[in-house]
């Protein structure tokens, strides 16, 4: 094969810190060119991922609201609801941080906060990415102590705990759950917190991105619920129910001005289902063609681990870092809510059954 035309695809992860990072980058580039390297993360390769830059960019209605002015924070989850499935010997020198936080949560935090690139092509949309991972400010030590939140899922009723799976030392500190508050350094998202979270064993499986909005300036109507919410929510589904739902104000019919949230939603399913092809098809496919725009670039891979390694590093440097319990089945330790407390923010948790054709079974 002309050697112009040979193409490598490395799968993640893309190094187990920065320094290992570097030494790959640097290996990479001793054989080929940048343009050559295909680095595969697999929820790039997801339709509903990807439509996050159509939602965003491909409409106009919601772009002019997509900054601090009028949004309140936003929350990024990522979370499973299996055991780490006999996969003790790998997942106990990984973690959730180095296993789902480096690659795939920081990607879609990058679809959600990113500027609109001058063009879309390989290049503009790349360098947009970087420039959200740039922007990440560094944590101090009063965020690693504030601002993040390591779980291990322990025993429940129906379930062993972490320490009692198959390859997994009794005495680990590896964490199976993980909160992150984190702020993006730039005009555009200035004060507006991103929480982040990923876990195993939690109640459901499911990936999407909830953006809250900064509620009405006056409030002049009672709500038909007793407790009126902050502000209008923005959800985008990644998996499974795959769609997108705004919660809005109506007035609830009959005498008087009560107003009660309600949805107006859209799932993939009324267009007759999100596509089969798996992810990894989707991207080799770009790989073949010579299309790298959904590849990870070796730039972002080095920014993404230049913020992540210094609280690799805290971890390693201070065994006795807070571990938190949490029982297998539950939505994480408590002290992931207690993060939010400051911002009075607090999780989205959806419903367990996700097998119906409602974005959401119950709000």
């Amino acid at each position: 094969m002309n050697g112009k035309k040979a193409r490598i695809i490395v799968e993640k992860p893309f190094g187990y810190d920065l320094e290992s990072a570097l030494q790959l980058n640097k290996i990479y580039a001793s054989v080929f060119e940048e343009k050559q390297i295909y680095r595969i993360d697999h929820f790039l390769g997801k339709e509903t991922a990807q439509n996050i830059l159509a939602f965003r960019f491909a409409n106009g209605v919601f772009e002019p609201l997509w900054n601090r002015n009028y949004i309140d924070y936003v929350e990024v989850t990522a979370v499973e609801n299996l055991s780490i499935e006999g996969r003790g010997g790998y997942y106990d020198t990984s973690g959730a941080l180095r296993d789902m936080v480096q690659n795939h949560l920081i990607q879609l935090l990058a679809l959600t906060a990113m500027e609109p690139p001058v063009s879309f092509n390989e290049t503009e949309f790349r360098n947009e990415v970087v420039k959200v991972y740039n922007s990440l400010k560094p944590m101090t030590q009063e965020d690693l102590d504030e601002h993040v939140v390591r779980g291990q899922y322990t025993a429940s009723e129906n379930e062993k705990g972490y320490r009692e799976e198959k390859g997994v030392p009794p005495e680990s500190r590896t964490e199976t759950y993980i909160a992150m508050q984190l702020s993006i350094d730039n005009w555009r998202w200035s004060g507006v917190p991103f929480y982040i979270r990923t876990g195993k064993q939690m109640p459901t499986k499911v990936t999407e991105i909830v953006v809250h909005f900064k509620a009405a300036p006056h409030q002049m109507f009672h709500c038909a619920e007793g407790t009126c919410p902050k502000g209008n929510t923005l959800i985008l589904r990644i998996q499974p129910n795959e769609g997108i739902l705004l919660r809005i104000g109506m007035k609830v019919p009959g005498f008087g001005f009560q107003v009660k949230q309600t949805e107006l939603d859209f799932t993939y399913d009324r267009l007759g289902g999100v596509p089969t092809g798996d992810a990894y098809a989707r991207l080799i496919e770009g790989c073949i063609a010579g299309d790298p725009i959904l590849f990870t670039r070796g730039d972002a891979v080095e920014s993404s681990w230049r913020f992540f390694d210094p609280l690799l590093k805290y971890w390693k440097e201070n065994p006795d870092a807070p571990l938190y319990g949490y029982p297998a089945g539950t939505w994480g330790p408590l002290e992931s809510e207690a993060m939010m407390e400051e911002h009075e923010a607090s999780w989205t948790n959806p419903c367990k059954n996700l097998t119906n054709s409602n974005l959401y079974c119950e709000l």
